[in-house]
């Protein structure tokens, strides 16, 4: 994960409306801001019928019973790929939560990484879970409270702009200061039989 897609994570948990709430029919999202501090969680689970499949890149394409359509990409955790079929009734549950804090002082902007993943038994069918966690320290850059946003510079040296909606971060939030941004997911997919007619 790079530092761009950290800031669309951004964009996506903190400051917007995220997309998957937009596609899913259960599922929720939590917010809470207070100055130096962020912190969003949102969680969805649906039912869809797998539409499409791509074995060469693993993707699956979900229609759901609204008819919005999604890819999902069962990665090397779901085991038994193949014996997913056109027809089949998947449960997909997808978490993501996004933390942010302000560290004074200073330090070394860095990024680590930690991925975890559980698999069906053979011969069962087919299902997995996987998470990761994404740990970034970027430096303040700058602080511009006209325009709501505060530039921050990642490990790699990307620059991104982060819009704030919450004035009251401004008053903490100063350039010289790093923020550390922890974006952790979850996906589970499983495959469920189809409802009887």
């Amino acid at each position: 994960m790079r530092i761009s897609m950290l800031s669309a994570a951004i964009a996506m948990s903190v400051l917007s409306t995220p997309l998957w709430a937009q596609q899913a029919p259960t599922g929720g999202t939590v917010v809470a801001s207070e100055p130096g501090k962020a912190a969003a969680m949102e969680t969805i689970k649906l039912t869809a019928g797998v539409a499409a499949i791509d074995k060469a890149t693993r993707t699956l394409t979900l229609k759901t019973a609204q008819g919005k359509t999604l890819d999902v990409v069962a990665g090397e955790e779901v085991k038994n790929f193949d014996q997913i079929k056109v027809g089949d009734q998947l449960v997909v549950q997808y978490a993501q939560a996004l933390t942010l804090e302000v560290k004074k002082g200073g330090g070394v902007r860095e990024l680590t990484q930690e991925s975890d993943s559980a698999r069906a038994k053979s011969g069962d069918k087919p299902a997995g879970v996987g998470a990761r966690q994404v740990t970034i320290v970027a430096d303040v850059l700058a602080v511009d409270q006209k325009k709501m946003t505060i530039t921050v510079k990642g490990p790699r040296g990307k620059v991104v702009d982060l819009k704030v909606s919450n004035p009251d971060h401004f008053k903490v939030v100063k350039k010289g200061d790093q923020i550390e941004a922890v974006y952790t997911e979850a996906l589970a997919i499983s495959i469920e039989p189809a409802a009887k007619k």
